[in-house]
């Protein structure tokens, strides 16, 4: 499910952490469903365990995983702090997948924002 594009201007956290943003946000991570251990995801995506460890963090901080020691790393339950974790986590993940579609069009970033807040707008 997880994957690392070498070729992407992303750093290797960003692009895991992103891609499980997503997966919360689009439902294929369900609360309660545990992640790979970070050794294990690691050696599966060719990464240093750091990297992946990285991105668990941020998304603990985020309130979008939670690290339960031995036990291994979950996906939040749902609550009310982590509903809003999740809203701006999927916010998050969608903004990456824009700024990335952005840089491959070659988009100035300026122009980038000004079709944004036009699309707010709207």
């Amino acid at each position: 499910m997880l994957r690392i594009d070498p070729e992407s201007p992303d750093p290797p956290f960003a692009q895991l952490r992103a891609q499980i943003l997503a997966g919360v946000g689009d439902g294929s991570l369900a609360p309660g469903d545990r992640l790979p251990t970070v050794r294990a995801l690691a050696g599966e995506l060719g990464l240093a365990a750091n990297t992946v460890a990285r991105a668990y963090r941020e998304l603990e901080a985020d309130g979008v995983l939670e690290g339960r020691g031995r036990s291994g790393t979950f996906v939040r339950s749902t609550v009310t702090a982590g509903r809003a974790a999740s809203a701006a986590a999927s916010g998050r993940a969608a903004a990456e997948r824009y700024a990335e579609t952005v840089r491959s069009l070659g988009l100035d970033p300026q122009e980038a924002l000004a079709l944004v807040r036009r699309a707010l707008d709207a």
